[in-house]
């Protein structure tokens, strides 16, 4: 695989007979001798780069420093990954016999989840005869559901699956 240094050509590496040239500020000088492109490019102490596709009839060459050309890219990329935020899927596991005091020690987990720009996932574990009565779990997720009805939306609705009930908010759009 080639390197972006060979994708990009600079200097000798162009092959075209006449360039359109612009210049280091951006401002176009116009078409010129690729020899004199370069001879411009040397008394200026800059590199002549193609910003054209190889194969374009008139090439366009910029008159730039490509080490720092080379830097700024490189830059901008770790930026945009830094600031791409990957969401995450949090999970928050209720019984149907959770308590006034751990509901709301939970509910308030949920809310930083959410506030955190986070998808969360509820689910209300049932075991052994627990499962005849899951309509308290259902009831436990709408009750979740309407207490947090202004910061978040429900994605996937209370469903059963085995002997849980599941129920998926993300954060609303603003």
């Amino acid at each position: 695989m080639a390197s972006k240094s060979q994708k990009t050509l600079i200097n000798e590496r162009i092959s075209a007979e006449k360039v359109i040239l612009i210049g280091s500020d951006g401002e176009k000088i116009g078409n010129v001798s690729l020899d004199a492109a370069l001879e411009s490019a040397k008394n200026a102490s800059l590199d002549l780069v193609q910003v054209s596709p190889k194969n374009s009839d008139p090439v366009v060459c910029k008159l730039v420093d490509y080490g720092k050309l080379v830097f700024e890219k490189k830059k901008n990329v770790s930026n945009s990954k830094s600031k791409a935020k990957k969401t995450t899927l949090k999970e928050i596991k209720f019984r149907p016999s959770t308590d006034i005091g751990d509901y709301n020690i939970k509910l308030k987990k949920i809310k930083s989840f959410i506030l955190d720009k986070n998808k969360t996932r509820i689910s209300v574990r049932f075991r052994g005869r627990e499962i005849l009565n899951s309509d308290l779990g259902l009831e436990l997720l709408n009750k979740i559901r309407d207490e947090l009805d202004d910061i978040a939306h429900v994605d996937q609705e209370p469903s059963l699956e085995g002997r849980q009930l599941l129920m998926v908010l993300s954060p609303k759009k603003k």
